[in-house]
């Protein structure tokens, strides 16, 4: 955290980091400790735990999305890019600090669908579906909408996985992301040449 950062911002940051370490039921003091920031300024700059715990979980998508998905000036083929992803996965998973997704924890440690952190898990979860299926449709695949959830189940499945049994991942979230391209058709450039 940089020492010419905000409140708003050292109380996202701490936020962030905490709720994804500890979870959302971490106390209102602690957040402001490891922020350096009061209560009375948490609360004039959110107006509400819920409001800093939606906020915190945006303020932090983007980065992890730029770390899953490949961005717009990698021109490999649809297949590619989305096995990708698996693979960016694998890395995130091995480097010893994966929790899990971010979303899915949240909205999973949150329970209510309505809450605004699990309506801001939604929407970054709607945008790797929403990954998938452009590339699908880039691919030409048959039923791209229902692939595309099917992906980020298998996506889901993997991180929860590596939650679970503690450990790497060992490429089985990208192997089965292929199978699945392979039997929706959605085969490698070289596969389709012939």
């Amino acid at each position: 955290m940089h020492t010419s950062a905000t409140p708003r911002e050292r109380l996202l940051d701490a936020a962030g980091e905490l709720f994804y370490r500890d979870g959302v039921n971490i106390g209102v003091d602690a957040l402001c400790k490891a922020a350096g920031v009061s209560k009375k300024s948490m609360y004039q700059l959110f107006r509400s735990k819920d409001e800093l715990i939606a906020e915190s979980l945006a303020s932090r998508g983007p980065a992890y999305q730029t770390l899953l998905r490949p961005g717009v000036e990698d021109d490999r083929p649809a297949r590619e890019r989305i096995l990708s992803v698996f693979e960016r996965q694998d890395n995130v998973v091995a480097s010893g600090n994966y929790l899990g997704c971010p979303y899915v924890s949240m909205a999973v440690e949150l329970k209510n669908p309505e809450h605004p952190g699990s309506v801001v898990a939604r929407h970054f979860k709607q945008q790797l579906t929403d990954f998938f299926h452009r590339e699908l449709l880039k691919a030409g695949a048959e039923e791209p909408a229902t692939l595309a959830v099917q992906l980020t189940m298998i996506f889901d499945g993997a991180s929860a996985r590596s939650v679970v049994r503690a450990q790497p991942l060992g490429g089985i979230g990208a192997a089965t992301a292929s199978a699945l391209l392979d039997a929706a058709g959605v085969r490698a450039a070289e596969l389709q040449l012939n």
